[in-house]
């Protein structure tokens, strides 16, 4: 049994526990439908917005991004543009590739032992396609569900919802046609594109040595949060119309606890709190973090312009010259080459 990932499963079923406790047993719905989620909220914007000013004030006075191709040099010399970008241009679609395409995820590759001896390179093709999957669906899923944040919606979240949504059953009876709540595929993708990166973290020895109880909690507090969700949706009756109440009123600072919601809504919400608090102190911090990263946003232009750090204190220079005038004897004595006899 792995201690690491057995202590950050423990913390989340925890974390399931109390709210519904809180709820069932001692009735404390305005403690966790009301004071939890403004309290999350408030940690979530203001530490977002500390570590983002935080890294904006780190001084970085070099060019350092990572390169994936060439540099523009000579004229005849094939110049990656947006690869190694030398322009703002080129920086905005590198930026763009790897964020919305993870473009060097695309590019990784893994290396292993076969028959022990023989070191063979193969393309992780699945660990791109699980991260596409998670971070595409886990976006559809926080814009789906701004519908309850606003009224009226507006449309492009009805078109996305729609589109994400397709998926309706219809059920023929003798007496009737039933219609059941349309599959919203982002939900299911998200579930299991979290549970394949557990697994991988759970199962691959290279990746499971290196791995932490902070690299697992979040992967489990996701699961559980789009389990809640899907029972709520597909198992469990949830009165729609008294949960937009209850959000609207959140957001116009008006709160009231709605009424006939099970404990599972309850535990959805202090689930999605305990992310957003959670947030702005784990490596989930990488949402912001990209854009300010100088290993993306610089452009290389290090054999167009010299780069001198301006925090600099003055240091001596000794110079080849003076160190061949200083030990011109001594290095014609041992037969190094001089440049002046």
């Amino acid at each position: 049994m792995n201690v690491k990932y057995m202590f950050s499963f423990m913390a989340v079923v925890l974390l399931f526990l109390l709210p519904y406790v809180g709820v069932e047993a001692a009735g404390m719905k305005v403690v966790f439908g009301v004071m939890i989620p403004y309290l999350a909220g408030i940690i979530f914007v203001v530490g977002f917005m500390y570590r983002i000013v935080n890294w904006a004030y780190s001084p970085v006075p070099f060019r350092i991004p990572t390169t994936c191709g060439q540099q523009k040099t000579l004229p005849w010399i094939s110049h990656a543009r947006f690869d190694n970008p030398d322009t703002f241009f080129g920086v905005v679609v590198r930026m763009f590739l790897e964020v919305v395409f993870f473009r060097s995820l695309f590019r990784n590759i893994k290396s292993e032992l076969k028959d022990g001896k023989k070191l063979v390179y193969s393309w992780e093709i699945w660990l791109w396609l699980a991260a596409l999957a998670f971070h595409w669906a886990f976006a559809v899923t926080v814009v789906r569900h701004l519908r309850f944040f606003a009224e009226p919606v507006p449309m492009c979240i009805k078109a996305l919802e729609f589109l994400d949504g397709f998926m309706r059953v219809e059920i023929y009876t003798p007496i009737a046609q039933v219609g059941l709540p349309g599959v919203f595929l982002s939900g299911l993708v998200l579930l299991a594109a979290t549970m394949y990166l557990l697994a991988r973290r759970m199962y691959i020895p290279q990746v499971k040595y290196i791995s932490l109880p902070a690299d697992y909690f979040p992967l489990f507090l996701i699961i559980a949060i789009a389990l809640s969700g899907i029972i709520m949706r597909y198992f469990t009756k949830v009165d729609i119309v008294a949960v937009k109440e209850f959000t609207m009123g959140l957001v116009t600072f008006r709160p009231i606890i709605p009424k006939n919601v099970s404990a599972i809504f309850y535990i959805h919400v202090f689930l999605v709190s305990a992310l957003l608090a959670y947030f702005p102190f784990s490596k989930l911090m990488h949402l912001g973090g990209i854009f300010m990263s100088p290993t993306r946003n610089l452009t290389t232009d290090t054999r167009a312009r010299r780069h001198v750090n301006p925090w600099n204190y003055p240091v001596k220079v000794h110079t080849y010259e003076e160190y061949e005038e200083e030990f011109k004897e001594k290095m014609i004595e041992a037969g190094l080459p001089v440049e002046k006899e």
